[in-house]
């Protein structure tokens, strides 16, 4: 068996410590636990990161990075403000249901990065977000970016939630989300 470059041994652990940190929390899970989960010693866990605030902060600094990259390439391919914003429903309904163990642990241990990493998540989020608002005000014009943000979220709230209490089947599951997502947006009231 060809041995695995260190790329993917740090690709694997951040993998495995997204499991586990969802499943324990940040906090509930040690060093030797996450080692012996990735199959390795704690201590070789030192080889690829400093420590375990260094994978968390690797962790939700890749999904930030990932999210946007997603989605700007799905607003870079559309030709108009609807088409941006159902490929950004699309890309995050299917985001949310593939990696839940990672909107678990961005939700609930972000406070445990370190303040520079927390800082680099946060813009990045709000580098998203931004990417909603243009399409949906780009959509509705007479709503405020302040009314898009709000909209932008609960949506997100709906969409991130969702796949740990899932009945359906992931198609299922995926159609129902984007229907609701999109139905939720388009009924948001543009003004008080």
């Amino acid at each position: 068996m060809p041995r695995k470059s260190g790329e993917d041994r740090r690709a694997e652990i951040l993998q495995t410590a997204s499991e586990l940190f969802a499943r324990n929390g940040f906090h509930g899970v040690s060093m030797d636990e996450l080692g012996a989960a990735a199959g390795v010693s704690g201590p070789a866990l030192y080889r690829y990161f400093a420590g375990k605030e260094a994978i968390l902060s690797a962790m939700l600094v890749d999904i930030s990075e990932r999210l946007l990259a997603g989605g700007r390439d799905r607003v870079g391919q559309a030709r108009t403000p609807v088409q941006a914003l159902r490929s950004l429903v699309d890309f995050h309904v299917d985001f949310a249901l593939d990696h839940p163990d990672l909107i678990d642990v961005q939700a609930r241990d972000l406070d445990a990065v370190p303040e520079a990493d927390r800082r680099a998540v946060r813009r990045l989020q709000a580098q998203y977000v931004s990417l909603w608002v243009d399409a949906l005000v780009g959509e509705r014009p007479q709503m405020s970016p302040e009314r898009a943000r709000a909209a932008a979220h609960a949506v997100f709230g709906l969409i991130n939630s969702t796949p740990h209490s899932a009945r359906l089947s992931r198609p299922d599951m995926a159609g129902l989300l984007r229907v609701m997502a999109l139905s939720a947006l388009a009924n948001a009231p543009a003004v008080e």
